[in-house]
């Protein structure tokens, strides 16, 4: 069984036990989170699609850490014109462990 959920603007394919990592949520380590935002549960061959999406359907997941991915260097340049910029950006997230998948 395994569902596709909204978070963050990002769509995630997620099954029970899964360990994913999403955008930074505002949840307490240990803290559990509950998604509504179902957009398609698959379960032995019975598929459900929702519009935009599935009613009834929820994703429960229990925050494991929270982390900053790896370093992504920005660089702006202009040719002949001495202008250089050199910025980094690390993206806060949040792992989560699935636990259920309530249809």
């Amino acid at each position: 069984m395994y569902a596709v959920v909204e978070s963050g603007g990002k769509q995630y394919k997620v099954a029970v036990g899964q360990t994913v990592d999403v955008e930074l949520l505002g949840v307490e380590e240990g803290g559990t989170v509950e998604f509504d935002r179902v957009l398609m549960v698959a379960n032995d061959g019975d598929v459900r699609i929702g519009r935009p999406t599935v009613d009834g359907a929820r994703v429960s997941a229990t925050v494991v850490g929270h982390g900053r991915a790896p370093k992504v260097l920005v660089f702006k340049y202009q040719a002949k014109k001495r202008y250089r910029r050199k910025l980094g950006h690390r993206q806060g997230y949040t792992r989560l462990r699935i636990d259920e998948i309530t249809v």
